[in-house]
């Protein structure tokens, strides 16, 4: 158990679609407050772009502390540090006066596929690529979006003095610093995760003299820096305000599910989804399916990522005027495991892992018997699992075999969707008395900023204070329906190599 002082921190979720900020208490583990405020992209006719203003983060950002300060009303004396977490791989470029060039590119932006095979290509190969980073080079990473950049806007890389990731941008508009902590530095592609230096190849095949406009690398347990006085005086705050590291929405999110110990696994359903471990060593996937991530901790995050989870259950639940979350889970529950035949492929919006950028959807198995509104709610909640799943296999096969996983993202307040998850994954599921995920270890890590020295012991206890678990939500895996979805997920492979042979998928 640690104990604190009275102190408040910060958690800021930075998202694609929202910004989020909580103020939680580090000493009874509540959330004092909390605000939201949404965005939107910016229109490109680009073949699978998408961008966004950074003005709009920091917008949402200083209105949602704004609101959160006031709520907690005299109590904002007692926040002591900040943290932040922001959507991984994104690409914010800056002039030598600080001003954004362009717009962000995303990771969800696929229009560098053919960057991708251009620097693979050059860098001797796939094989060669993983060899150099821990990772393969995917259309979601930055350093392909970095090569676009500059290729495509040469005007706008020669503007460019700085190379930031959306987190670093909030960090250096909080404290006026440029910096990048490992964990989210390992998403841009252009880090060799084993030694955490960035790889002089790499470097040189993406853009000329590209080191120079990146940030200093540095632990994430080192803070980015304390809080600007202009802010401090705007926000009428007293103390000395650290700011932590921060880093990735998704290593925010294995902080604040206590994701920080072998055996651990976070699985999040949100509109993507994403599986990932807690890993004392590097895991180096040789097919580059599985992303060999640092974490924020000062470890390594083993990272499986689809592109189609919640994705595709609202527009098959939009399909069913009428139909509530509830009602969707209710029709559903009809049905039998396996959807009596019906399988999807999920790749709507085309898929990160299995590596498929133009893939497209498939509807295989249709009868006379399971064409029904139940059978297409089970089949797209199984398929989009099974998405998941096909990592989680992965995983397996690198050695990382977990014990328990905890589900996050929207998908994790349906208790069918968590059963679902138990017998797909044949591994017990559960999830957190807090829903907050990123947030909450955004604001975990800043309490552990704030340490003079910040120890694994310390932030193994901070988790296990501020993270508890919501036992009435764990679910057992059923053996019999494992069974039957291990079969379904070998069909589903089957199908989808068969299509992909045939330039079909």
């Amino acid at each position: 158990m640690v104990h604190y002082d009275p102190m408040i921190t910060l958690g800021i979720d930075s998202g694609t679609q929202s910004t989020k900020t909580i103020a939680l208490d580090i000493t009874t583990g509540q959330i004092l407050a909390s605000a939201q405020q949404s965005y939107g992209f910016v229109p490109t006719h680009e073949e699978g772009a998408m961008e966004q203003d950074p003005s709009l983060w920091i917008t949402a950002v200083e209105t949602t502390i704004t609101e959160v300060l006031e709520k907690l009303g005299v109590r904002r004396s007692e926040v002591a540090g900040i943290g932040v977490s922001g959507q991984q791989h994104g690409l914010v470029l800056l002039d030598d006066q600080g001003e954004v060039v362009r717009p962000a590119k995303l990771w969800c932006d696929t229009s560098t596929v053919t960057q991708c095979k251009e620097l693979t290509e050059q860098l001797g190969g796939e094989e060669s690529v993983v060899a150099l980073i821990g990772n393969a080079m995917l259309p979601g990473y930055t350093a392909p979006k970095i090569l676009w950049v500059y290729q495509n806007e040469p005007e706008n890389w020669a503007k460019t003095a700085s190379v930031l990731l959306p987190h670093d941008y909030i960090n250096w508009w909080l404290t006026g610093n440029l910096s990048m902590e490992y964990g989210d530095a390992s998403g841009t592609a252009l880090l060799d995760v084993a030694t955490r230096t960035w790889s002089q190849p790499v470097l040189e095949a993406v853009a000329p003299a590209l080191e120079e406009k990146l940030p200093p690398l540095r632990s994430s347990s080192e803070p980015a820096g304390k809080l600007r006085a202009e802010l401090m005086t705007y926000w009428q705050l007293t103390q000395n305000i650290t700011v932590s590291a921060g880093g990735g929405d998704n290593m925010m999110g294995a902080i604040g599910t206590g994701n920080v110990r072998p055996g651990i696994m976070t699985a999040s359903l949100g509109t993507s989804g994403t599986l990932y471990a807690f890993s004392e060593t590097p895991v180096v996937d040789p097919q580059g399916e599985i992303a060999a991530f640092c974490d924020s901790t000062g470890y390594w995050m083993p990272l499986a990522c689809t592109m189609n989870v919640t994705l595709v259950t609202e527009l098959t639940r939009a399909l069913f005027p009428g139909w509530s979350h509830l009602i969707y889970d209710t029709q559903a529950a009809t049905v039998p495991a396996g959807s009596d035949g019906l399988l999807l492929l999920p790749y709507l919006a085309g898929e990160r892992t299995p590596n498929l950028p133009r893939g497209c959807g498939v509807l295989h198995g249709i009868t006379t018997k399971n064409l029904t509104a139940p059978h297409l709610a089970r089949a797209a909640m199984e398929g989009v699992t099974l998405g998941l799943a096909y990592g989680l296999d992965r995983f397996r096969a690198l050695g990382v075999t977990p014990t328990e996983i905890r589900i996050t993202g929207g998908g994790s307040q349906s208790q069918f969707w968590r059963q679902l998850c138990a017998d797909i994954f044949g591994v017990p599921t559960v999830c957190l008395t807090s829903s907050e995920g990123a947030a909450l270890g955004a604001a975990i890590q800043a309490a552990w900023s704030t340490l003079e020295h910040p120890s694994t012991e310390v932030l193994h206890s901070l988790c296990d204070q501020l993270g508890t678990l919501d036992e009435s939500t764990r679910c057992l895996p059923d053996p019999t329906n494992g069974e039957i979805y291990k079969k379904l997920l070998e069909r589903a492979n089957t199908l989808r190599n068969t299509l992909t042979q045939a330039n079909l998928l």
